[in-house]
């Protein structure tokens, strides 16, 4: 059975644009899985440790066969073959893939939580997660509405081209 599957990527170190382009491209190679949309990039102030370069920032829409366990575990092994280093939290990197949304399911275990637990928080995840999905449900209301109210203060959208990510 597909599920829609909804995830974030980020970063701001080295050449994050490439990266989020290189790793969105390496998971629609995975059997079970296909990139259906993608949002435009936002720059970002950096969040929770603020003394670091801004962030780029999109959203994704997948289709895929995966658990979300398998899911996690290929963007994690997706963020590896980027090379990803894990120094510090919220510090800088290369590449970050978070699952945002898998369906409709709710999931709290070790190391996976859906909906993403800090997702209403940031409005650097609600703004293109809205702009592929505005009636996506988040908690009881719309992305659109979500985005909408989230603090956009810094927050840029960058003027890019349609399927910047397949070139």
């Amino acid at each position: 059975m597909e599920n829609k599957a909804y995830i974030g990527l980020g970063g701001n170190i080295g050449d994050p644009r490439s990266a989020m382009a290189r790793a969105l491209r390496l998971l629609n190679t995975v059997k079970g899985v296909a990139v259906r949309r993608v949002s435009s990039i936002y720059r970002t102030p950096p969040w929770g440790k603020t003394d670091q370069p801004d962030f780029l920032n999109a959203a994704a829409e997948l289709e895929t066969t995966l658990t979300p366990r398998e899911l996690l575990d290929l963007c994690l092994e997706t963020e590896l073959a980027l090379k990803r280093i894990r120094a510090e939290r919220w510090g800088p990197r290369i590449i970050d893939i978070d699952i945002l949304k898998f369906g409709e399911e709710a999931i709290v275990e070790k190391g996976l939580e859906i909906p993403h637990p800090r997702m209403l928080d940031r409005a650097f995840v609600l703004l293109p997660l809205a702009e592929i999905a505005p009636q996506l449900d988040l908690s009881g209301d719309t992305a659109h509405n979500r985005a909408m109210n989230a603090d956009k203060s810094g927050i840029e959208k960058l003027a890019v081209e349609l399927d910047w990510w397949l070139q």
